[in-house]
């Protein structure tokens, strides 16, 4: 029997141009926040990198806390859309000051400064507003179908986004008085383009009533958990351990990646070469994820897609790898846009995905936590990113890197490893990863039994 549709094409644009927003500050942060620090500012790659390791305790923390906040949220606009809209004016002003820290300052008041506007914003404004977003995927729809087409409608958004920020900031930083008036002025026009995108996503969809879906009595017995017992759920489902570690490896490898900043300018010694490495990337993204939801419905799911494309990730990256040590840009662009191929089925349908899991805990437990289940993505974005900033960032610091000079041997090799081999054993964890990502079998066996009477329902009937 054909699903019942909840969305129409307007409402799947409108929900997916949030991404938009998010990667305002995502693609910012991560490609630019570090050069920006150490070539710019001239404060200590290790130093920064071992704050936002710091950074990262309040994450941990944050990420549970705002799900559980979106889960008891009651309102006229919904349990996530408010978390979704106020948040985000944090988010941008602390993004501009991230980019803005007062050059006439002292390097110790530097870095607290530094600190404080990272931790805001990541551990506070966009977790809130990232965990809400993501769980607006199974507040809007039922239809496993539209899950999917969200989420590609979301990451062609978010990398058509990260094309524009890669490709033009570096050069629009110079038009715009480089240095760290430069800097600033890009970060408030970002931050301001994330405001008004957000707000258009935020009322461009509605959460699907709680009475159509019969969920009365479930949500009033979700009210009762606490905090802890809503995360011991989350620990009993298999599935969320293992899509969350995917999340935080798919964000070190994109942190990887982000290091191409640094390889293009001190390996191939042009850094405007990361813009087309940008381009290679984000643009096969795109239209990868364009024709996503039609593969995954004729291939009658998303487990086989995901295993076969990070097969095809890892040979494209084992040819960026060769084309890297034989100085062949040219060569190292068509095999970015292999790995990219192959890397873009698990990035469209992941909130698919952890929609499942999220009904796998109601099949199994009788409880919806979607805002606690959502909490993956923005713990994943933020520890896959920041840990794999931190650890580049470690590593660079301890073999002598020195900022706007020919850097030593050990530099070197510390960037061809880090852009060229890293990024191939992440792609091998990530399919050992994924090969256990049977969730939407096992929800189809649980319906089934249900439907053959066999289980019990979420409140113990037969």
């Amino acid at each position: 029997m054909e699903e019942k549709k909840y969305l129409k094409w307007y409402h799947k644009v409108g929900y997916g141009s949030g991404d938009v927003a998010g990667n305002c500050v995502y693609a910012l942060l991560t490609a630019f926040m570090m050069i920006y620090l150490t070539d710019t500012v001239g404060l200590s790659m290790g130093i920064v990198s071992t704050l936002i390791a710091v950074s990262k305790i309040f994450d941990g923390v944050s990420d549970f806390f705002f799900g559980r906040m979106i889960d008891r949220t009651k309102t006229k606009m919904g349990k996530a859309r408010p978390w979704m809209l106020w948040p985000y004016i944090g988010c941008s002003i602390c993004l501009v000051a991230c980019f803005a820290i007062p050059m006439n300052w002292g390097e110790t008041a530097q870095y607290i400064f530094f600190f404080i506007a990272y931790t805001l914003l990541n551990a506070v404004f966009f977790t809130a507003n990232n965990i809400a977003y993501a769980s607006l995927t199974a507040l809007i729809t039922k239809n496993t179908n539209e899950r999917v087409q969200l989420g590609s409608f979301r990451f062609v958004f978010a990398f058509g986004t990260k094309i524009f920020i890669e490709a033009i900031t570096i050069f629009a930083v110079t038009w715009l008085g480089g240095g760290a008036m430069g800097w600033r002025n890009i970060a408030i026009i970002y931050a301001v383009l994330g405001l008004i995108v957000n707000t258009i996503s935020v009322f461009s969809v509605k959460e699907l009533p709680e009475a159509d879906e019969g969920m009365e009595e479930e949500r009033e017995e979700e009210h009762k958990l606490s905090f802890f017992q809503s995360f011991k759920l989350l620990l009993k489902n298999k599935y969320y351990l293992v899509i969350c570690a995917t999340y935080i490896l798919t964000q070190i490898y994109a942190s990887l990646i982000g290091i191409g900043t640094y390889y293009t300018k001190y390996i191939l010694g042009d850094e405007g070469i990361f813009s087309s490495l940008s381009l290679a990337i984000n643009i096969t993204m795109v239209l990868a994820l364009i024709a996503l939801p039609m593969v995954i419905k004729k291939m009658g799911g998303m487990y086989k897609l995901n295993m076969i494309g990070y097969i095809i990730a890892a040979v494209g990256r084992v040819g960026v790898m060769v084309a890297g040590y034989s100085g062949s840009v040219p060569l190292m662009l068509v095999f970015t846009a292999v790995s990219t191929l192959g890397i873009a089925p698990l990035q469209g349908d992941m909130n698919a995905l952890i929609a499942s899991c999220s009904e796998y805990t109601t099949l199994t437990t009788g409880h919806r936590i979607d805002g606690m289940m959502f909490s993956c993505s923005s713990l994943g974005i933020k520890i896959g990113g920041a840990f794999g900033t931190a650890i580049c960032g470690w590593l660079l610091d301890a073999t002598g890197f020195v900022e706007n000079v020919a850097q030593n041997a050990a530099t070197t090799g510390m960037l061809q490893f880090l852009y060229l081999w890293a990024p191939i054993i992440i792609c091998g964890a990530v399919f050992l990863l994924i090969s256990l990502l049977r969730v939407e079998k096992a929800n189809k066996k649980l319906l089934e039994a249900r439907e053959d009477k066999t289980v019990p329902d979420v409140y113990g009937n037969v």
